[in-house]
């Protein structure tokens, strides 16, 4: 090592904080970029990535810093840190997610040395080390600190995870100012970090729906939402945005659900539906409404800590609401409206007694009005089950769950996927439980992929169980026009293997197309009977697609008639092709040139 890098390195030029201070005092107006302002001249380049798995690269980490982290001298530990932040060469995120999970025994001197790294600290590597640890150690003196820092490129991240357990709104300015990417996005950051809560009212109305729900719960923390609400009861176009807000936190884009984590959110509920009977009659102010009820009838919101009764009174009060409301508006909204209406407002079945065995209750949701998404909300004694179990997706479509049997219990257990992941199961997994008869019971049990701690026994009572099984399979309420068409063409299909068999076919997918909701899809798939293999040994294949766009006749018509010509001529001459291999779509006949088709 050289003598340059031997020296302290405390001692060596401005702390990045003191320098983040000088910076913003010398911008215009103090104009902070989107991106941070640029680190010191001459300060290091980051680290690349180790090439260490996860459990080597915690070992290095916690053997480097964690003897440290006990030295009654701050000042002497953080110098030390900072030599060994040099040793350890690792990127700032990389240190970041090691050092935030040290658990350090003796916290106060763990909490001064790393107040000193953020406070004195001239490397990124060594401050971010500080920040880390203030994750878990943090208080209310270190926002200023954190704040300061975050304005610095590279630091917002974890000023950002330092800040949220501190000031959410310090932590959700800091971490949207680096995604932002559209001038409204950037007017709304501007006005809630200066502007005054008119002008941020102002910029959070002129977000297009499309922002408020790609990051709802940061939105809502950085304008402060429930502060905006007190200011403005019954505001009918902050009581929109608030209602896309929550719509939003309540879905399961990536790994969890994020109105879970929105501290405020049972007093937004409470005060944006205090005046929901204010608001005017309109299509659009209706369906959020019956969405915000489903949400907090079978969605994650009833799993907030509501008081003894609370959420009831909010969902009665909405039903009254609701019933003076006449439907109306746009065929695709008022479809919507009339198959949800009852939905959230539906009691959850009677235990047989006080103490009883649970009662489970299966409620198909449309989650978007032009989505063809339908999830499985699987309620236990009226909660919703899966969003507290599995947070990479919501419950599976009721094709997989509920047609064809696939919640009985049967005399053998039976494994059934009750969740996946939105990428794919490969990806980031999916939930299982087996479901099995036990005498005058039926036995929810042996789950896998569930998160947290292993999920109880469900033991429901079998009569009851089935009843409601039952009435769920029978149950096409929630069901569009062109979605029962799918799933009548599945029925008759499943009944008729050899309809599809002759001509060497196999259904892999039988639905309503993602965007297209009234247009039904059947896709196929065919397999040469000569086991024709790909150079990697897979089989060739070729995938289908026939679309079938609503055209007003009744379902039970246009499945019949999809069936009979599928009786009459073989779907590889009228269904287009989709996808497959470039060499068997060729020796067909088919143009490999198609889109989507391998070569």
């Amino acid at each position: 090592m050289s003598a340059r890098d031997e020296r302290p390195p405390l001692t060596t030029g401005p702390s990045l904080y003191d320098y983040a201070l000088f910076r913003h005092g010398i911008e215009p107006e103090e104009r902070i970029p989107f991106n941070g302002y640029p680190l010191p001249d001459g300060h290091p380049p980051e680290p690349s990535p180790p090439r260490l798995r996860w459990q080597e690269a915690h070992r290095k980490v916690t053997a480097a810093l964690v003897p440290l982290l006990g030295d009654p001298d701050p000042v002497r530990a953080a110098e030390a840190v900072h030599r060994q932040t040099v040793a350890l060469a690792m990127p700032h995120r990389t240190l970041r997610a090691h050092v935030a999970r040290l658990v350090p025994e003796d916290g106060d001197a763990a909490r001064r040395t790393a107040r000193h790294l953020v406070r004195t600290g001239t490397s990124a590597a060594a401050v971010t080390v500080g920040m880390a640890l203030l994750i878990r150690l943090g208080e209310a003196e270190d926002v200023p600190h954190l704040k300061a820092l975050g304005m610095l490129r590279g630091l917002a991240t974890a000023a950002s995870a330092a800040l949220d357990p501190l000031d959410r709104q310090a932590a959700a300015l800091l971490e949207l100012r680096g995604r932002i990417s559209s001038d409204p996005e950037r007017a709304l950051l501007a006005a809630a970090a200066t502007g005054g809560p008119e002008h941020t009212r102002t910029a959070l109305l002129s977000l297009p729906d499309t922002v408020l729900s790609e990051r709802p719960r940061r939105l809502a923390e950085a304008t402060d939402l429930h502060g905006l609400l007190r200011a403005h009861p019954g505001d009918p176009e902050l009581a929109r945005v608030a209602m896309r807000l929550l719509q939003g936190m309540c879905r399961q884009p990536d790994d969890r659900t994020e109105i879970l984590a929105y501290g405020p959110a049972v007093l937004v509920y409470t005060l944006l539906l205090a005046h929901a009977d204010r608001l005017p009659p309109t299509p659009d102010l209706h369906a959020l409404l019956l969405s915000t009820a489903l949400d907090l009838h079978s969605g994650p919101a009833a799993l907030l800590d509501w008081g003894p009764g609370s959420r009831q009174a909010l969902l009665d009060a909405l039903e009254g609401t609701l019933s003076e409301r006449a439907e109306g508006g746009p065929p695709l909204l008022a479809d919507w409206i009339r198959r949800h209406a009852r939905l959230p407002f539906a009691r959850p079945p009677a235990a047989a007694s006080p103490g009883g065995p649970p009662t489970l209750q299966v409620a198909p949701v449309q989650t978007e009005v032009d989505s063809s998404a339908v999830e499985t909300r699987l309620l236990v004694d009226g909660l919703p089950l899966l969003p507290s179990l599995f947070r990479s997706g919501s419950g599976n479509a009721p094709e997989y769950l509920v047609d064809d049997g696939g919640l009985r219990a049967g005399p053998e257990p039976r494994e059934v996927q009750l969740a996946e992941a939105y990428c794919a199961e490969g990806c980031c997994g999916a939930l299982y439980v087996t479901i099995r008869r036990d005498g005058a019971e039926v036995v929810w049990g042996d789950w896998r992929g569930a998160v947290g701690p292993p999920p109880p026994e469900y033991r429901f009572d079998a009569a009851a169980y089935d009843a409601e099984v039952e009435r769920a399979e029978l149950d096409h309420s929630w069901c569009w026009p062109a979605r029962r068409t799918a799933r009548l063409i599945s029925a008759g299909l499943r009944e008729q293997p050899d309809l599809l068999g002759r001509w060497d076919l196999s259904p892999v997918w039988l639905s309503t197309d993602h965007r297209e909701p009234h247009t039904t899809v059947v896709r196929l798939v065919f397999t040469p009977p000569d086991g024709a293999k790909d150079p990697h040994g897979d089989p060739l294949r070729l995938y289908f697609d026939w679309r079938l766009p609503d055209d007003g006749s009744p379902p039970q018509e246009r499945a019949a008639a999809a069936l009979e010509r599928i009786a009459q001529s073989d779907p590889k001459g009228f269904a287009p092709l989709a996808r497959g291999s470039g060499k068997l779509a060729k020796s067909l006949g088919y143009s490999w040139s198609q889109p989507g088709v391998d070569t």
